[in-house]
């Protein structure tokens, strides 16, 4: 089971995890007011995971309990925690920082939306 700080946000539908790029972030030197051509590394990228899925509920309301349970892991600061893939993969301190469905909401004998939301591990300053 996939879990986002114990929460199980996933598992209503199919759902994907996707790392981001990771390396190095690198500034174009004129950026920084160097006048050699090239660039100047500046610290590691932020790691991203991304999940994309499918909310599915059997009616209206059971679907919209399932969109509240994501929008309330949205806050300002973002609040840290372990997100977990159905395969046992962890990646520790992920931040909750985007959540987006993808209209419309399919009808049938079941509800469901797409949805894409975004974790990230805020580098330590």
């Amino acid at each position: 089971m996939s879990t986002f700080k114990g929460i199980d946000l996933f598992g209503s539908g199919p759902h994907r995890f996707r790392q981001g790029v990771q390396g190095e972030d690198v500034v174009p030197n004129y950026i920084l007011g160097i006048s050699v051509s090239g660039s100047t590394p500046v610290g590691t990228l932020e790691l991203d995971v991304v999940v994309a899925g499918r909310l599915v509920a059997a009616s209206e309301a059971a679907l919209w309990a399932l969109r509240d349970a994501w929008t309330a892991q949205l806050a300002h600061p973002p609040v840290p925690g372990a997100l977990i893939d159905s395969h046992g993969h962890e990646w520790e301190d992920m931040s909750l920082i985007a959540y987006e469905e993808a209209p419309p909401t399919d009808r049938g004998r079941a509800r469901s939306i797409a949805y894409q939301a975004t974790f990230r591990r805020f580098n330590s300053v």
